[in-house]
């Protein structure tokens, strides 16, 4: 039987296949009664999952990150498709295909990030240069750059997508720059090829998407900040002037880009160039989690359910070419 990709399941369908589970939690109804609440997912996307009538027994059997065949149904709850499971049972990671789990991004990886490294090779100011040559000389990490999703559900949550994520904010930059002479390009440019650099220590992604325990911890902007700090004391060893006011100003970029304390930034953006980068960081966001959401809505309504993250439900019906 072929497998039928998450994207592609209809609500009431009959599911019988190997799915990617992963978080299971086991919690109680309000009469008592244990059941367990997941995601499933596989490359096409990820939903609710639910083993109503569980038990312990069942829940320890469950992998915390892995692959079981489901064999149940789908439903409608809340506006949101979810998959219930009437019988579930493990399946050994080597006997599935991770590619067909995770998601990828649907762009060039190696085009994205020569055409990222060849702007950011703009950068005129000696210490940013240097700064963001060692950054690029670490293969280790570019690997990790070009290979993290941007995030686990929101947004360019896929493998490649944090790089994705960050070229087009590069590119978006340079086409917006030449109307505003006022900001320091340089700072604009190394800013936001190192806003996110942490999700590649903040994030798990070798099998389902989640955050490694450094990064519930410590959070992938502290830890840019802390890369920095790192890269920074490597080129002093070497012999390369450090300037501590753009220093200063490029981890306040890196500490203010979420835009607000609630969400997550340390610090409010004071300059023009972290407004800036603050506010490319939430367009590119929002706009990747709006289509995706668009696109992967399943049925044939005009709109979507209501989106929790966004505060809205979407129209999605497309008018023109």
């Amino acid at each position: 039987m072929a497998h039928i990709f998450i994207n592609e399941i209809q609500p009431g369908a009959t599911i019988d296949g190997i799915y990617m589970i992963n978080q299971p939690v086991l919690r109680s109804t309000t009469r008592g009664d244990l059941y367990i609440a997941m995601y499933v997912s596989d490359k096409s996307g990820r939903v609710n999952g639910r083993i109503w009538q569980a038990t312990e027994e069942l829940y320890n059997s469950l992998p915390k990150e892995g692959f079981a065949n489901i064999k149940g149904r789908s439903e409608v709850f809340q506006n949101a498709l979810q998959i219930v499971a009437d019988h579930i049972t493990t399946v050994p990671a080597e006997k599935v295909d991770i590619n067909d789990y995770l998601p990828r991004t649907g762009k060039d990886v190696r085009r994205m990030f020569e055409e990222t490294t060849k702007i950011v090779s703009e950068i005129k100011n000696p210490f940013l240069k240097a700064l963001i040559k060692e950054f690029l000389s670490d293969k280790e990490l570019m690997k990790n750059f070009c290979t993290a999703p941007g995030g686990t559900q929101n947004h360019h949550s896929y493998i490649g997508g944090l790089l994705e994520h960050t070229h087009n904010m590069l590119n978006v930059a340079k086409a917006m720059l030449p109307f505003y002479p006022q900001l320091q390009s340089d700072l604009v440019l190394a800013g936001i090829f190192l806003h996110d650099m942490g999700k590649t220590e903040e994030l798990s992604y070798q099998m389902a998407f989640s955050y490694t325990d450094s990064g519930q911890l410590i959070g992938h902007i502290v830890q840019t900040v802390i890369m920095v700090i790192k890269k920074t004391e490597s080129l002093e060893k070497a012999g390369v002037a450090v300037d501590k006011q753009i220093l200063d100003s490029l981890q306040h970029i890196i500490l203010s880009h979420h835009g607000q304390y609630e969400f997550g930034s340390p610090k409010l953006p004071m300059t023009a160039e972290a407004f800036l980068i603050s506010y490319l960081d939430n367009i590119d966001a929002k706009i990747n989690q709006v289509t995706a959401k668009i696109e992967s809505e399943p049925g044939e309504s005009n709109w979507t359910g209501f989106i929790k993250s966004l505060e809205s439900k979407l129209y999605r019906k497309k008018l023109v070419d």
